[in-house]
């Protein structure tokens, strides 16, 4: 190995352990995150079904701005998706 590929190697561990030590600390974030994303999309499919069912011509789509809005705000996040659409109905 030459010395820079050696340095990048080092480079490489360094960022690795201090990207675990980091996860370690925010873990309980991240995995909050995840669920409330999760959680939330399942929400936006049912009540889109649910609208779908009920005739109204409306439903919120799935795309990477939604499902952010979903996973940092929660069920506020979902309600407020649906209430921008609802407004936009008007």
């Amino acid at each position: 190995m030459d010395m820079r590929m050696s340095m990048i190697v080092m480079a490489g561990i360094c960022g690795l352990v201090l990207a675990i030590g980091f996860l370690r600390r925010k873990a309980e974030l991240v995995l909050n995150f995840m669920v409330r994303t999760v959680l939330g999309v399942m929400a936006i499919c049912l009540v889109n079904m649910l609208l779908a069912g009920a005739g109204i011509a409306g439903s919120v789509g799935l795309n990477p701005v939604s499902i952010l809005t979903v996973g940092s705000l929660g069920t506020g996040g979902v309600a407020l998706l649906y209430g921008i659409m609802f407004y936009n109905m008007l």
